[in-house]
């Protein structure tokens, strides 16, 4: 069981009535929810939907058109520039391609955090990136350049640029995209040993769905039909007790139309 025990959960980030969206079209509408600390937590939905627009408002990307994030008790939105600019150093992300330097080695792109950030001598920062490499099965690899390693690999090496820092939470974007299932799965144990050991607050953003009953504890369903909520709480509960028939179509792969089936799929 991934996340907090239920009796001891505390908020860590906020979402109170937000709107986003792009000029004066409006993705979403009237979002509120709250990610646990230490929960592992999907933003769900179909295409085009505003996962990824979401995702870039609780990192420090995009402002949203109206509303609140809250990360403990401060207004993230409401920070200045720099202050905010520190605050997301707090942050790890995984972008979907693993956006490495293809300039660099492994060891390059992970240490690069650690001079920009920190105040380590050489020699520690390269034991702390042969730490974070060895970590995610990339030992041996340092010297090798984005190009030379396959496509899982790739993904391994951001996540070890994404944890360098030990952040407090962490952000996927669509982590598994363009993996076999094996590889998929790998990862999905490396994020789920990730969160036990570091305790952090890791969001993901997918539409996988193996992926999102597998290690999500708590989600959020962004639905296009109504552009707000559709529903939220942990996935496996959403899908015995929502009456949302888009919520049910979602989390069965469009194989039940309401509850009263869902019973009786295994995603």
């Amino acid at each position: 069981m991934t996340g907090n025990n239920p009796g001891q959960k505390t908020p860590h980030i906020t979402v109170c009535n937000m709107t986003m969206g792009y000029g004066d079209f409006i993705l979403m509408r009237d979002l509120d929810f709250t990610v646990y600390r230490g929960d592992v937590f999907a933003i769900m939905g179909g295409s085009g939907c505003g996962k990824s627009t979401l995702m870039r408002i609780l990192v420090g990307l995009k402002s949203p058109h109206a509303g609140k994030v809250t990360y403990g008790d401060i207004d993230f939105w409401s920070l200045g520039d720099d202050a905010r600019q520190q605050m997301m150093q707090r942050f790890g992300i995984l972008y979907q391609s693993g956006a490495l330097w293809s300039s660099k080695t492994l060891a390059e792109n992970v240490g690069l955090a650690l001079e920009l950030y920190t105040d380590l001598e050489p020699e520690q920062i390269r034991e702390m990136v042969r730490l974070k490499l060895s970590r995610d099965g990339l030992s041996g690899f340092e010297d090798y350049y984005p190009s030379e390693i396959s496509g899982g690999m790739r993904k391994r090496a951001g996540l070890a640029r994404a944890i360098a820092l030990d952040p407090e939470v962490l952000f996927f974007d669509e982590p598994s995209a363009g993996l076999d299932p094996v590889s998929a799965k790998n990862l999905d144990d490396l994020i789920i040993e990730i969160n036990r050991s570091l305790g952090a607050t890791v969001i993901i953003v997918t539409h996988e769905l193996p992926s999102i009953c597998a290690i999500a504890n708590n989600a959020v369903f962004l639905d296009t039909t109504t552009r707000t909520i559709g529903g939220n709480g942990d996935p496996k509960q959403m899908l015995e007790t929502s009456d949302n028939p888009d919520v049910i179509r979602f989390l069965t792969r469009g194989e039940a139309t309401g509850n009263s089936n869902a019973k009786d799929v295994t995603p």
